[in-house]
């Protein structure tokens, strides 16, 4: 005992929707989150109109902030990143590296694997090299690889444990395989960057969701995930419905988890809420695929190693004009899928117990009971930022 902390205000988790709520917490964990009339000691005072308490956001996709990129292999860089991250609301994260040379692959892991042993990042996610050259997106083509055992070898052991998910093009020679291979190990296998049609997107999914319900209590990442929905593969078409529709058909069932980037640039609000209408908040991760341009001006940046102007807060690649990640933070994308019409509820879900659940973290984030870490964000009832609560720390004071 002795660093308490009571905050009030309307509560909403994936769980919990509480008009008058208390949330209490000593020593960086909570010990307390329901209703104010049941609250068993002396109620702190009423939270400023429209407060709302939200568990810590839970980012499995995002290549950096505040001018560092996750790809650039300097620790300090990001680590301003990630506390970047944090001070707006994403107090858990995946570390996203872009397709790069396999030295360099190796290198950037290692670095990561330490920003995990200091509590900053969850884990780190690969999102390439193993990717189609045809949707290959913001990564530089001429670095795209097959799958290789020698590079994976490597790669993994850089990473060890901290390395949680992996984004693969299914249609590549060896891509399903090394799916098994991966989920057997607990790392997500990521559909994504793919030109795959319906068929083999389906079986990829289908395999990866066997091997990571076969691997059993050794690891709690239960089902693959559908990187960036939409981007970075084949419109859906009525004669040839490709990934698209083999990801919602997966996600409907409950055997995949597909990210939005529901940020207003990479989807159409419309499009955001059909897929919330058709698979289930309970059946998506909201993501940011944020890059270095995330908290500062438009200007040039680096995303690997590729040149990126951001214009109007858009980011692109120089030479080709692909969209070359976010610049929202998490809880601006909470915002913009609250502006299309997703109940906020359901968008938190999406944005805290649902990623959590994929990286088998429900014990540790994505929601407020009792035990876990005391991760809150503090929102006015617009949701612009108030403050924010990491392990029990503030890392933005409240406003």
């Amino acid at each position: 005992m002795g660093n308490e902390l009571f905050l009030r205000g309307r509560i909403v988790t994936a769980s919990l929707d509480i008009a008058d709520g208390v949330v209490a917490a000593d020593d960086g964990l909570v010990t307390f989150a329901g209703p104010a009339e049941d609250f068993p000691g002396v109620l702190p005072p009423d939270a400023p109109a429209g407060r709302v308490l939200l568990p810590g956001l839970v980012d499995v996709h995002c290549h950096g902030a505040y001018g560092s990129d996750f790809s650039e292999g300097d620790p300090d860089g990001a680590e301003r990143a990630a506390r970047y991250l944090h001070s707006r609301g994403t107090t858990t994260l995946l570390a996203s590296v872009v397709t790069g040379e396999p030295a360099d692959l190796v290198r950037n892991l290692g670095m990561l694997r330490e920003l995990v042993s200091l509590g900053l990042i969850a884990g780190s996610h690969l999102e390439g090299p193993f990717l189609s050259g045809q949707q290959c997106g913001a990564h530089d083509p001429a670095l795209l690889l097959e799958p290789d055992p020698d590079v994976v070898a490597r790669m993994l052991a850089a990473a060890g444990p901290t390395l949680a998910s992996m984004t693969l093009a299914a249609e590549l020679p060896g891509a399903p395989e090394l799916a098994g291979q991966l989920a057997a190990r607990g790392i997500i296998p990521s559909l994504g960057h793919t030109a795959a049609d319906h068929t083999t997107a389906s079986a990829f999914l289908a395999r990866a969701a066997a091997a990571l319900d076969s691997a059993g209590n050794s690891t709690l990442r239960n089902r693959p995930t559908v990187t960036h929905l939409f981007n970075a593969m084949p419109s859906l078409h009525h004669r040839s419905p490709g990934p698209v529709s083999a990801s919602l058909s997966a996600a409907k069932a409950g055997k995949a988890v597909v990210e939005l980037i529901a940020d207003g640039v990479h989807l159409a609000p419309e499009t955001v809420k059909l897929v919330f209408d058709l698979v289930g908040a309970e059946n998506i991760a909201l993501v940011t695929d944020s890059m270095a341009a995330t908290g500062l001006d438009d200007g040039r940046y680096r995303l690997g190693s590729l040149s990126v102007t951001v214009s109007g807060g858009v980011a692109r690649v120089d030479n080709t004009g692909a969209i070359a990640g976010g610049t929202s933070t998490l809880l601006d994308v909470v915002r913009a899928t609250v502006a299309a019409g997703v109940p906020l509820r359901d968008a938190v879900t999406s944005a805290t117990a649902v990623p959590a659940a994929v990286l088998g973290l429900s014990a540790k984030a994505g929601d407020l009971r009792p035990g876990m870490p005391a991760d809150v964000v503090l929102v006015d009832q617009d949701l612009n930022l108030a403050g924010v609560l990491r392990k029990g720390a503030w890392a933005t004071a409240p406003s």
